[in-house]
């Protein structure tokens, strides 16, 4: 049975670690409170857009051309990972990491390794990506302070005029999408082309546009997949901390129920140690009465 010495050190280092995974959940907790209104305040601006796209599409008789719905036989294909940049955020890295290695197998497969490009942010998919020999085009930094709609903006401009240009015919994103603290689900999401038949049903209006149709498509439709790649970093960036948040309040729990056990174990041990020592004084009473 361990000493009381190493019983209460015990005591005091998981003490020490409830403590710092308290303080944890309550930092992941704020950043998740701060997400989770950014999403909500941008998400009605996304929803319009996707709306007047849909309620337009919806009003027209005859087929349109809208390049960057495209779909065309995919030769070469741009993968975005997103994964964080520390642990201690429970499976949200791992599932970011299994489901890169599935789609990145998948395209290479399909396309050939020198075209598909790979598009990490966040340094735990970008330390796998070296371990396991995946070719990295480019190496981010997790989204951390620095997600901005600007940032998500230049991303997004940059794909969609390579795509215009025929550099690269598919661009997939590789995420944890946000469903509530305890649940993120990994997906895998072709924002390029633009799936338009995927836009709920809208209502038929009769539009008057100028100075053409194709000209306001072809300004409506690249801000539709800005709010795209912009609701996708939110999304993750939320389920980052939302898993975060979650990982750190079941380290809190399993501490306490440590902690309880411990102080009983110091309990009985102490317990243990009185009665040695009573058992002792009264042995030697009785021998000095004989």
């Amino acid at each position: 049975m361990p000493s009381l010495k190493e019983i209460r050190a015990r005591i005091n280092s998981v003490a020490s670690t409830e403590k710092i995974t308290n303080a944890m959940k309550m930092v992941s907790a704020a950043k998740l409170k701060k997400s989770e209104g950014i999403t909500l305040s941008f998400l009605p601006y996304r929803n319009k857009l996707n709306e007047a796209l849909s309620n337009y599409l919806s009003s027209l008789e005859e087929a349109v051309n809208i390049p960057l719905a495209e779909k065309r036989t995919p030769k070469k294909a741009v993968l975005i990972g997103f994964s964080s940049s520390s642990g201690l955020c429970g499976v949200y890295n791992s599932n970011a990491i299994k489901l890169l290695r599935t789609t990145y197998d998948d395209y290479t497969s399909r396309l050939g390794n020198d075209n598909v490009e790979v598009v990490l942010f966040g340094k735990k998919l970008n330390d796998y990506a070296k371990k396991a020999g995946i070719p990295i085009t480019e190496a981010r930094e997790g989204l951390g302070d620095q997600l901005s709609y600007e940032m998500a903006t230049k991303l997004s401009d940059t794909l969609v005029e390579r795509f215009l240009n025929h550099d690269i015919d598919e661009v997939v994103m590789i995420y944890n999408h946000f469903k509530n603290a305890g649940v993120q689900t990994p997906v895998c999401e072709t924002v390029l082309p633009l799936a338009t038949d995927t836009l709920a049903p809208g209502k038929s209006y009769d539009y008057i546009v100028e100075p053409s149709k194709e000209d306001f498509l072809n300004a409506l439709v690249p801000k539709v997949v800005r709010t795209k790649f912009y609701s996708i970093m939110l999304d993750t960036f939320t389920a980052e901390h939302g898993a975060r948040m979650t990982a750190m309040h079941i380290a809190n729990d399993n501490a306490n129920t440590l902690l309880q056990e411990l102080r009983i174990q110091y309990n009985k041990a102490r317990q243990n140690v009185i009665t040695n020592e009573l058992i002792d004084i009264v042995g030697g009473a009785e021998a000095l009465n004989k």
